[in-house]
């Protein structure tokens, strides 16, 4: 029993001590939330303050920024109407001025006018006078003035003529000797500043061997090996007694040289068969086109020639192994460009556009194509496909005179294959032609009335055509060296040029007996 009241009160006091904590506790929280109220109501007025005391600069600063603004505005428009006023007051100005020139031009017409009809009126006496003039001076004369107009026309005309062709005597004399002297000048310096190696090739290369017994090799078994080399090379092969050497027989030079390097390889290696020829062969057909390439670029580097095709270049390669008249085509073209080069130079034209011109003057005698066309043409024609200037594709078709020159760059390379062909020793010449040539410049002057005898000299360079005195004159004679001079230049092919002698004397020959 007192155990349950012990309980009993134990309960009732937790529940005693529970409700006064629940009870201080919500007071407690009361009073925070009150506190939080008033902290939150005094910080929402002060962020209100400090709102609307920003608004209120903002406010003042837009309002200073717009008041400014318009000011300038109105500084602006008080500017333009300043410069209006301005321009109106000019506008005044030269609107009066331009009223009071109209009045003065007005006042000039006037005068003008005035002044026209008083001219009018003395060129009308002057006409009446001069026309009472004439007619006093037919009536003396005797003749009409469209006769004497026509008289002294013929008579001024007379004088004229015979003045103009004095003139035209004096400046063809005057330019014969300048011309003659320059083209000396120019032709001796070029000739003398331009030097180059002369290659001298044949139709025949010599291939060396160390001993006969590589000739069996070579021919191999019933002529297979020869065979399969003269099928794959395009070249002619001839072994026979000559000691130590097997030839080598073809007109192109660059079939010749395939086949040496290719005879060098393999009777290095050792290994003479049919398949290994071949093989060997397209090897080094390979290989000299590279060589081709690189002769080519090396040669317009070494001239300063740039821009140009890849297949000009390839061509220019292709000279290296090809001959004219026995002088190196390469050479040959090396040479003309520098002589060109040199001539332009001295005549104040373009050196680089010579040079070029003369570098690929002769390109249509490598060319793999072979049309019925002369070499100068198809080179133009070659030069043009590959966008060359058109003054370079006339200098290549003109230089042997087969185009119309238009370009002043074609006489120079003209000239320049020329120097180049005709020095001596550049060229081997077959000698049936070379007496034949000197054998017809001597029979065309001896087809001449009264000439005697002619000799042509100096390896063709001169003919000396000697007349009767009895039947020539000297006038005469003079006209006959330019009559032959002119049918050789037409009818006959020749390096270089030719100079026309003609000798006429008179002997008195007595015998003291």
């Amino acid at each position: 029993m007192i155990i349950a009241y012990i309980v009993v009160a134990f309960i009732l006091g937790g529940a005693i001590s529970t409700g006064s904590y629940i009870f201080l506790h919500k007071r407690s929280l009361n009073g925070k939330k009150e506190e939080i109220i008033r902290n939150a109501e005094i910080e929402g007025e002060n962020i209100k303050k400090e709102k609307i005391y920003q608004a209120k600069e903002k406010f003042l600063q837009l309002k200073s920024e717009h008041e400014q603004h318009v000011n300038e505005k109105n500084n602006q428009i008080r500017e333009t109407e300043n410069r209006l006023k301005q321009k109106e007051n000019s506008l005044n100005q030269q609107n009066s001025e331009l009223g009071r020139k109209i009045k003065e031009n007005e006042n000039i017409k006037e005068s003008l006018r005035g002044q026209i009809e008083a001219n009018k009126r003395k060129a009308e006496e002057y006409e009446a006078l001069k026309d009472q003039v004439n007619r006093q001076i037919e009536s003396i004369a005797g003749m009409s003035a469209a006769e004497a107009k026509n008289q002294l026309m013929e008579n001024m005309k007379a004088e004229a003529r015979t003045a103009a062709q004095s003139y035209i005597n004096d400046t063809m004399d005057e330019a014969r000797l300048t011309a003659s002297k320059e083209a000396k000048r120019i032709v001796i310096n070029t000739i003398q500043r331009t030097a180059t190696e002369t290659a001298i090739e044949n139709a025949v290369t010599v291939f060396n061997i160390e001993s006969d017994d590589i000739k069996g090799r070579i021919i191999g078994r019933e002529g297979r090996n020869i065979r399969a080399l003269e099928a794959a090379t395009g070249v002619e092969i001839v072994v026979d007694d000559t000691p130590d050497a097997i030839l080598l027989s073809a007109f192109d030079p660059v079939r010749r040289e395939v086949a040496r390097l290719a005879l060098h390889q393999l009777v290095v290696d050792g290994r003479i068969h049919p398949a290994r020829i071949e093989e060997v062969v397209a090897k080094v057909q390979k290989q000299l086109e590279e060589e081709i390439m690189e002769t080519g670029k090396r040669t317009c580097i070494d001239l300063g020639i740039h821009g140009m095709h890849i297949e000009l270049v390839k061509m220019i390669g292709r000279m290296k192994y090809r001959s004219s008249y026995g002088q190196n085509l390469l050479q040959h073209a090396r040479e003309v460009a520098n002589i060109c080069a040199t001539m332009a130079s001295e005549l104040g034209l373009n050196p680089k556009a010579a040079k070029r011109a003369g570098l690929l003057h002769d390109i249509g005698k490598v060319s793999e194509e072979e049309p019925e066309l002369p070499h100068a043409l198809l080179g133009a024609k070659i030069a043009e496909k590959y966008k060359e200037k058109p003054e370079i594709c006339n200098a290549i078709g003109a230089h042997h005179e087969e185009m119309e020159m238009t370009s002043i760059i074609s006489p120079i390379v003209l000239v320049g294959d020329a120097i180049s062909g005709a020095r001596p020793g550049a060229r081997r010449e077959v000698i049936e032609s070379y007496i034949k040539r000197l054998k017809g410049m001597e029979d065309l002057a001896a087809s001449y009335p009264g000439v005697t005898k002619s000799y042509a000299i100096q390896a063709g360079r001169e003919l000396r055509v000697i007349v009767g005195a009895e039947q020539v004159s000297d006038q005469e004679a003079e006209k006959l060296s330019a009559d032959i001079a002119k049918k050789i230049q037409d009818e006959m092919v020749y390096p270089g040029q030719v100079k026309i002698t003609v000798i006429r004397e008179t002997r008195a020959v007595a015998f003291a007996k």
